[in-house]
């Protein structure tokens, strides 16, 4: 029987955060959302709510942590 080498698997915490878009890019889902929003003028609550592309070393990062 020939041996199999194993298979990396991808990191699942990142596979959910993250998602790769057709071109390439990967999106992510912008930080302090979550809790202690009264502070927090509409304006800048409503900007929280679109998420956004990763850039620059982070992407490359991220990229080799979720396309095993």
């Amino acid at each position: 029987m020939g041996s199999k080498k194993n298979k990396m698997k991808s990191h699942r915490g990142a596979s959910k955060r993250f998602k790769v878009t057709g071109s390439g890019k990967v999106k992510r889902n912008k930080a302090y959302k979550s809790h202690i929003l009264t502070k927090k003028s509409p304006k800048r609550k409503r900007g929280l709510r679109k998420a956004t592309t990763l850039t620059g070393a982070d992407l490359k990062r991220i990229k080799n942590v979720i396309d095993k």
